[in-house]
């Protein structure tokens, strides 16, 4: 289809548009006209409002009265004033802004960021082997001057075997004493058995020390047999150690803060 350079005008397209309307007897739609006419939709919107033009009658103007000619002047409304908003000046953005505004929206946990290397345990394993022996002589010791010995623990079961008890005061004493340290350092568990933690293992460190110092002190003095205030303090040894630690274990295990 050749598109001519000219178009026609809405003036020009009307004639048709009449005799359309003429032939359909009634006012064709916008779609209609388009086709029929071969027009765009503007051009069929602007013909078929001419025709509607045509088509409808002129209503008559309403007579005005004097009231109608002079109409009541509707009183001015004062509008309040509005007060510009101040423009705030934006603060100059600069490397350590956007390092900031970096770290915010993508925080790195503090363990990525430093990872301290843990300090190894093992030369607490050297430093206890000189310990363990001068601690296990002098509790043995102290034991058999007062009164711990060798007794036979299953009489008419196992006649041959025998025990020294005198090993049950280094066992006992510096077990619950290293138990206790650990507790109370390690930060787990409740305050409680924390505090009861503390006490208790700087109580078992005193009380090895007073114990290595009367053995000692015996030993150089030639002394066999220890006085009946030290036998009565080794002699309650075992068992208050093992109350301490069954204490000690309830208190961790324990729900409380």
């Amino acid at each position: 289809m050749t598109v001519s350079a000219y178009p026609p005008q809405v003036a020009d397209l009307l004639p048709r548009a009449q005799e359309l309307v003429a032939s359909l007897g009634v006012l064709p739609s916008e779609n209609r006209i388009k086709n029929e006419l071969k027009v765009g939709r503007p051009k069929a919107k602007a013909i078929r409002a001419a025709l509607e033009q045509e088509t409808t009658p002129a209503e008559p103007e309403p007579e005005q009265t004097p009231e109608d000619a002079a109409p009541d002047p509707v009183p001015a409304v004062d509008e309040p004033e509005t007060v510009p908003t101040p423009v705030r000046e934006a603060a100059p953005v600069t490397v350590e802004t956007i390092e900031q505004r970096a770290a915010v929206a993508d925080p790195v946990p503090a363990a990525e960021t430093v990872r301290r290397r843990a300090v190894p345990s093992w030369p607490v394993l050297i430093l206890a082997l000189p310990a363990f022996a001068a601690v296990w002589s002098g509790w043995v010791g102290l034991g058999e001057m007062t009164g711990f010995g060798v007794v036979h623990p299953l009489p008419g079961i196992a006649d041959g075997f025998s025990l020294n008890t005198a090993i049950t005061l280094p066992i006992g004493v510096e077990t619950y004493a290293a138990y206790a340290l650990r507790v109370w350092l390690s930060g787990h568990g409740n305050a409680v058995a924390r505090r009861f933690a503390k006490w208790s293992a700087i109580g078992s460190l005193i009380l090895g020390a007073l114990g290595q110092v009367a053995y000692h002190h015996m030993e150089a003095a030639g002394v066999t047999h220890a006085p009946w205030q030290i036998t009565t303090v080794v002699a309650c040894l075992p068992v208050a150690v093992l109350g301490m630690g069954a204490a000690l274990a309830h208190l961790n295990h324990d729900g409380r803060s």
